[in-house]
């Protein structure tokens, strides 16, 4: 017996191909929010995506970067492709003058008033005009890291880095900035974020001491935690966020200092693309992401850096690693926080770097 006839599954070819154009229809007509940012930064947490798609009825679609330089590259070649964009406070003065980020209302961004005053401030959010291009969203340091196993007595000073016999354990961040920084500030260049001609000589020698002694360089907080887990790497160069992430989700033995020579200070933003196709939605985006309850969801689930909003601060636990660190003024201290570098200069650090680590201690 026949249980259909050729008219029979005709109609249901028919039916299943009107379901797939009803739901072809309902997909092309739902909003997507498009995201530039670091991976695995916050905002793409699973769970996170899953709230504000929900709450706003949307697709949350993001990109990455591995680098603030590729960043901009992503921004300047895509022009109508994102929306909201995570930015370093050093990159802001070139996308402003390049027109790749627009004015955001702060009346639009409740949290505005629970930043404390002197981010509110920063120059680097108006570059000189009536209007604020960014808002703070988080900051912290970049400085030194040590497996906790391998170094029980701790670890106090950038010498270590440069200490023969720690050599083949070492884990650099593959960028010029930081690598001319943290040389800077091992070599006590007066001003390690802008050294002079001379001092930058100290710097490339201090450099091609620290190169031979260097295992890898990384690109990717994934890529560091897999070195580090696997005893490839014992010590290095890492992101405060990254290394509270590394603690509590993943339950590696790390630990962070800011060393007695000091370390980087940073604070990352969000801005909204000049040309956002869905620009009203990357506002709800960046309140989303200052809310403090996503933040200390963020830092409970996996890890987060310090939070602009003060509010936030009250909901983290009392062994919050940032919280902890980031709250003695002496630490904070030892910090030198990042500020934009003109791209000529910009250019002479990066030939240095890469010619150190080609042609470094031979």
């Amino acid at each position: 017996m026949k249980l259909f006839t050729t008219r029979g599954w005709a109609g249901l070819l028919s039916a299943a191909a009107l379901l797939v154009l009803a739901f072809s229809a309902v997909n092309a007509q739902t909003p997507e929010l498009r995201v530039l940012n670091w991976q695995g930064y916050g905002s793409d947490e699973p769970w996170a995506v899953e709230q504000f798609e929900e709450k706003f009825g949307v697709r949350v679609v993001h990109d990455y970067f591995t680098s603030l330089d590729e960043m901009l590259t992503k921004l300047r070649t895509s022009p109508g492709v994102y929306d909201a964009v995570q930015m370093n406070i050093a990159y802001l003065q070139p996308a402003v003058e390049e027109n790749l980020i627009q004015p955001i209302d702060v009346s639009l961004i409740p949290a505005w008033e629970s930043f404390p005053e002197n981010f509110r401030e920063l120059p680097e959010l108006s570059q000189g005009t009536e209007d604020i291009y960014a808002i703070p969203w988080a900051w912290g340091a970049t400085s030194l890291v040590y497996n906790t196993e391998v170094f029980p007595d701790g670890v106090t000073s950038l010498a270590a880095l440069w200490d023969e016999q720690y050599a083949g354990q070492i884990g650099m961040i593959d960028s010029y900035e930081e690598a001319v920084i943290f040389a800077g500030l091992y070599t006590g260049v007066e001003d390690a974020l802008r050294p002079t001609e001379e001092e930058l000589e100290a710097v490339r020698a201090s450099l091609e001491e620290l190169v031979p002694g260097v295992r890898t360089y990384w690109q990717s907080e994934d890529e560091f935690n897999r070195l580090f887990e696997s005893g490839e790497i014992s010590l290095g160069i890492y992101w405060s966020g990254s290394a509270a992430r590394a603690q509590n989700a993943f339950d590696l033995p790390m630990a962070f200092v800011v060393p007695e020579e000091g370390g980087i200070g940073w604070i990352d933003t969000w801005t909204v693309a000049a040309d956002a196709p869905n620009a009203e939605l990357a506002i709800e985006w960046i309140n989303f992401m200052s809310d403090p309850e996503f933040y200390a969801e963020w830092d409970r689930v996996a890890g987060a850096p310090v939070p602009a909003n003060t509010e936030t601060l009250e909901l983290l636990p009392d062994d919050s690693m940032n919280k902890q660190m980031f709250s003695d003024p002496e630490v904070v201290a030892r910090l030198v926080f990042q500020t934009y570098i003109p791209d000529e200069v910009r250019q002479e650090l990066q030939l240095l770097w890469q010619e150190v680590k080609l042609f470094g201690g031979q």
